[in-house]
C-alpha cells in the first residue's frame, strides 16, 4: 500500500493549503508590495491564531482568490517569528495546512514520525497544532469553524492561487526530506529531475499531498560540481528554506504586463531562447513575440504546456522571490522548467557580477 493510499481515508487525507505564514521585521513594509504591486487585498476576516497586539505580535493577512498570506511581526526576540527573522531575514516560516480536525491530523502525523512543535490549541474559534517541516519552517494544521476566507476573486493582476513552493535543502537532505513527507504526511513523489548546467548541477524531487493541493519542489545542490545559486541561497539564508512561491495566473501575458507596470521586476531571458521556441513546441496560447516582450518562459510535458516567469528578488539577502505561472494542461513539471529557472538566475547573477 502506498503512502498516499494509506492516508486517503484518515485525518491526513483532506489536507489543503490554508495559508503561507511569513515572519517579517517591518509589517507595513512587508505588506506594501503585496497590496500595491501584486494587487492583493487585506483579509480582515481571516483569524490566524498567531498572537495579538497585547502580546507584542502584529499580524496582517493579505490575499486574493485562493492566495492567503499571513505576515507576522513580533517585538519579543523569543517569539518564533522574531527568531526566524533574526536568523534568515523575512521569509516563509509556516506552510499551514487546512484540515477538518487539527488535533487528529497532528496526532496521526506524530504517530507516523513527524516532529511535534506545538500541540493542539484554540484561539478565536481556530484550532491549530504544528509539526516540523524542513529547516526552521513548520507546518501548522489549521481547523476553522467555516471555510477559509480568501479574496472574492482573482487579484486585479489576475493571480488566483498558489501553484507550488520551491525549497532549497542542504546537500544530502533531499532523500531524507522526501522520505519524511512520504512517511509523516502521506505525500507522494510525483516528479524527479537532475539538472546539469555547465559545471553546476542540482537534484530535485516534487512532492504532493494526495489531493494535489499542496506541492513542494525540493532541491539540493550537487557539491561534487561547482557552486551555484542553490549553494548561495543556503549560505545567504542560513540553511534550508523556501526559495520562491509560485502564483497561478489565468493569463500570464496580462498578469506580467500589469505587475511590471506596478513596479515588479522580472528576470531577463536571452533572446536566443525565443528564437528556438518554434523548434521546441507549438504554443497553444500567446505568441512568441508576446512572450519575448515580457521574458516569459514556455515549456510542455505529456499533458500540455505551461508558461512561467520569475521575479527579481527584493529581499536584502536575495533569498526570496516569486514566480507567475499559467498552466495550459500541464499537470507536472516539464523537463525544462527547473533548468530554465536555474539558467535565468545564473544569467542575472553573472550580469550583476560583470557590472560591479
Amino acid at each position: 500500500m502506498s503512502a498516499t493510499t494509506s492516508v486517503a481515508a484518515g485525518p491526513l487525507g483532506r489536507l489543503r493549503l490554508d495559508h503561507l505564514g511569513f515572519a517579517v521585521g517591518d509589517l507595513a513594509a512587508a505588506a506594501e508590495p503585496f497590496t500595491a504591486c501584486y494587487g492583493f487585498g487585506v483579509l480582515d476576516r481571516f483569524p490566524t491564531a498567531s498572537g495579538a497586539p497585547e502580546d507584542g505580535v502584529r499580524t496582517v493577512a493579505v490575499g486574493a482568490g485562493g492566495i492567503r498570506l499571513v505576515l507576522t511581526a513580533a517585538r519579543d526576540a523569543g517569539h518564533p517569528a522574531a527568531r526566524y527573522v533574526a536568523r534568515h531575514g523575512d521569509g516563509v516560516r509556516d506552510i499551514a495546512l487546512g484540515t477538518p480536525d487539527a488535533a487528529a491530523a497532528f496526532a496521526e502525523a506524530v504517530r507516523r514520525g513527524a516532529e511535534p512543535v506545538a500541540g493542539p490549541a484554540e484561539r478565536d474559534g481556530v484550532v491549530t497544532a504544528s509539526i516540523a517541516g524542513f529547516g526552521d519552517v513548520v507546518h501548522t494544521f489549521v481547523q476553522r469553524p467555516g471555510p477559509a476566507a480568501g479574496g472574492p476573486g482573482p487579484a486585479a493582476t489576475g493571480l488566483y492561487g498558489i501553484d507550488h513552493l520551491a525549497v532549497c535543502l542542504e546537500p544530502g537532505r533531499l532523500g531524507p526530506t522526501v522520505e519524511y513527507y512520504e512517511r509523516a504526511l502521506g505525500f507522494a513523489a510525483v516528479f524527479t529531475e537532475r539538472i546539469v548546467v555547465g559545471a553546476q548541477a542540482m537534484d530535485s524531487v516534487v512532492v504532493q499531498n494526495d489531493a494535489g493541493t499542496v506541492t513542494l519542489t525540493l532541491i539540493e545542490p550537487d557539491t561534487g560540481r561547482a557552486p551555484g545559486q542553490i549553494d548561495r541561497f543556503l549560505a545567504s539564508h542560513g540553511g534550508a528554506g523556501v526559495q520562491h512561491v509560485a502564483f497561478a495566473s489565468d493569463d500570464i501575458v496580462r498578469s506580467v504586463g500589469l505587475l511590471a507596470a506596478r513596479g515588479i521586476g522580472f528576470l531577463d531571458t536571452p533572446g536566443t531562447y525565443y528564437d528556438l521556441i518554434p523548434g521546441r513546441l507549438t504554443l497553444s496560447r500567446h505568441s512568441v513575440d508576446e512572450l519575448r516582450d515580457l521574458n516569459v518562459l514556455a515549456d510542455q510535458d505529456q499533458d500540455g504546456q505551461l508558461l512561467q516567469i520569475f521575479t527579481r528578488s527584493g529581499h536584502p539577502r536575495g533569498t526570496l522571490f516569486f514566480e507567475v505561472i499559467e498552466r495550459l494542461g500541464a499537470r507536472t513539471f516539464g523537463s525544462g522548467n527547473i533548468k530554465a529557472l536555474y539558467e535565468a538566475v545564473e544569467l542575472q547573477e553573472n550580469r550583476s557580477d560583470a557590472t560591479r
